[in-house]
């Protein structure tokens, strides 16, 4: 499918994120118009991936068929204010990278435009090897769907939702879940240095076990509940570890750490005014 012209609203990690995957996989740059606020923003999305630069917002919407908008959910509003002008007169695709703002809010800030999809991209874009979940109204027509897909899949495989309030439980696995495997590798690495391993040993082990494990469960076919198994022999040090994460609850500590990240999800975007009123 042949990219169309977009313009990119926003070009801060998670914009620039998009820009280079959609460029590695082929697409114009001539046809990407990024509008950002900082000069410094634009000068890489001009020196980094050849797209052309604005800091107006409805300029870069002159020839957009897809508008991305990649703005903190805090500055949404008054973003989609700016350009519901020029969203009404072309009707592009809309989709949005905001977390927490709901497609009934989109649309009411967006003049009653909903040609709209919802996505929730992970950190991890920033490399190409992000997950991004989609959400969009059953309305919307199957060739937007596909077209957004193509624009999320150059970061990384994308899964669409049913319902739209599973993407607070989306950024509670996927959104917050990098800085849950951080924090393992952090905690591996401390008890290394705490069992006499030298720090740059500590942290290189940590690193290197973690993206083995990784790439291993990445694997078409794998199962992360064998790969456990196949590394864990009975009576051996595995176990013995796996038995001491076990008593302490492991499987319960992550179940409430997971609701607890998708309550909080749920309870921004309520005071985001995510529940698409228009009023303050």
């Amino acid at each position: 499918m042949q990219v169309p012209h977009i313009a990119l609203v926003g070009a801060g990690n998670m914009g620039r994120a998009l820009l280079g995957g959609l460029t590695r996989g082929g697409a114009d740059p001539a046809r990407l118009h990024v509008a950002d606020p900082s000069e410094e923003q634009l000068q890489l999305a001009r020196s980094e991936f050849g797209a052309r630069t604005t800091t107006s917002n409805t300029i870069a919407l002159q020839d957009a068929e897809v508008v991305i908008v990649a703005v903190k959910p805090q500055a949404m509003r008054e973003t989609l204010g700016e350009l519901v002008g020029a969203v009404l007169q072309r009707r592009p695709l809309i989709i949005s990278v905001a977390a927490g703002i709901r497609i009934a809010a989109l649309a009411a800030w967006l003049g009653g435009h909903e040609r709209i999809v919802r996505t929730m991209p992970n950190r991890p874009a920033l490399l190409g090897c992000g997950v991004t979940a989609l959400y969009a109204q059953a309305a919307l027509a199957g060739a937007d769907r596909d077209l957004a897909d193509v624009i999320l899949g150059s970061v990384g495989p994308t899964v669409w939702l049913e319902r739209e309030e599973l993407i607070d439980v989306v950024t509670a696995v996927s959104g917050s879940g990098p800085a849950y495997f951080f924090r393992l590798i952090e905690l591996l690495e401390e008890a290394g240095r705490g069992l006499g391993l030298p720090a740059d040993v500590a942290r290189t082990l940590s690193v290197e076990t973690a993206y083995g494990a990784g790439c291993m469960a990445h694997q078409r076919g794998s199962d992360p509940a064998t790969l456990r198994a196949q590394v864990t022999s009975r009576g051996g040090s595995t176990e013995a570890a796996l038995k001491e994460l076990e008593s302490a609850d492991l499987r319960g500590i992550v179940t409430r750490a997971v609701a607890a990240a998708a309550r909080r999800s749920a309870e921004l975007a309520q005071q985001s005014g995510a529940s698409g009123s228009t009023g303050n």
